[in-house]
């Protein structure tokens, strides 16, 4: 990771941190009764102070490419950030896979209670659809019904959380998964909300087919790495460095890329996969204005934590 990518990242993440802090604020907004202080606090815990904003940076640096207004950009790539960390909440509470740590801190079910992390989950869900529709994020609504409905795909049943549930099935089941259903359970598990970060730049920046097939593309094979470096991650990495609870996945049986084909072909996979999306942004003809795009392609197969 070059520096200059290093603190695009990184000054980013800051403006990524203030938006969501702006969006948590304890005011009551249009519509709303009141903001409960506990339920608050605990969204709070879950969204700031922490992360690298991948999801968010890939929404921005994607808008960008069509200048898209920058309020727009960050509003649904805040969006996007609180839906992802809803799924961090509810992946880490005991039902789940019964994590104590989370970035550092203690979880939200440790910091709190069980209950508020479930409705703190819930709130930070709901939230997201909110932002998105409201016309602070576009003035035309058929486009924020698009960035509603493809979050909503990428969340739901046959994404995000459809892909834990076969997780949780495999963790279950005396018969191991194959290949291809791996890659199936992790493309919807993971995959699907990367893909959805780039779609979401894309939509806002009125691209054309060509162009949304090919980021789309991008975002689907960036989703994939992703998941495969964080199974390396989790294979030869420490809870100080990692922020989390490490070695869970061979403890718990869980089915990987890294489990399946060992360290380094999947290390290689990983290679293969930035390779193509590297590519697939190339084909867009847009020069240079790929390049922040492409190192965070690179950024995803070569990061520590």
């Amino acid at each position: 990771m070059s520096i200059s990518f290093e603190l695009k990242l990184n000054d980013v993440a800051a403006q990524v941190e203030q938006a969501l802090e702006g969006l948590l604020s304890p005011q009551a907004r249009p519509g709303e009764t009141r903001r409960p202080a506990r339920l608050l606090a605990a969204m709070r815990h879950a969204a700031l102070g922490g992360g690298k904003r991948l999801r968010p940076f890939l929404t921005l640096e994607t808008a960008a490419l069509f200048d898209v207004a920058p309020e727009a950009a960050m509003r649904a790539a805040c969006a996007l950030e609180m839906v992802h960390c809803y799924s961090l909440v509810h992946d880490d509470l005991p039902a789940m896979d019964d994590d104590d740590l989370r970035r550092g801190r203690p979880t939200v079910h440790k910091a709190y209670d069980e209950a508020t992390a479930i409705l703190a989950g819930d709130s930070l869900l709901t939230y997201a659809f909110d932002i998105l529709s409201d016309p602070a994020t576009h003035d035309d609504p058929a486009l924020r019904c698009q960035l509603v409905r493809h979050l909503a795909l990428a969340s739901g049943l046959g994404g995000m959380a459809g892909g834990q549930a076969l997780d949780l099935e495999a963790e279950r089941s005396d018969k191991p998964l194959t290949m291809d259903e791996i890659l199936e359970m992790q493309a919807m598990k993971t995959g699907a909300l990367l893909q959805q970060a780039v779609e979401a730049g894309a939509l806002l920046g009125l691209a054309s087919p060509v162009q949304m097939r090919r980021l789309s593309r991008f975002g689907a094979l960036i989703g994939a790495a992703f998941q495969i470096a964080d199974d390396l991650l989790d294979a030869r990495s420490d809870a100080a460095t990692l922020g989390k609870r490490a070695g869970k996945d061979a403890g718990r049986n869980k089915a990987t890329l890294v489990s399946m084909l060992g360290v380094d072909v999947a290390g290689h996979r990983c290679d293969s996969l930035v390779d193509e999306a590297v590519g697939a942004l190339q084909g867009l003809e847009l020069g240079s204005r790929t390049d922040v795009l492409i190192e965070a392609a690179r950024f995803v197969a070569g990061r520590s934590s």
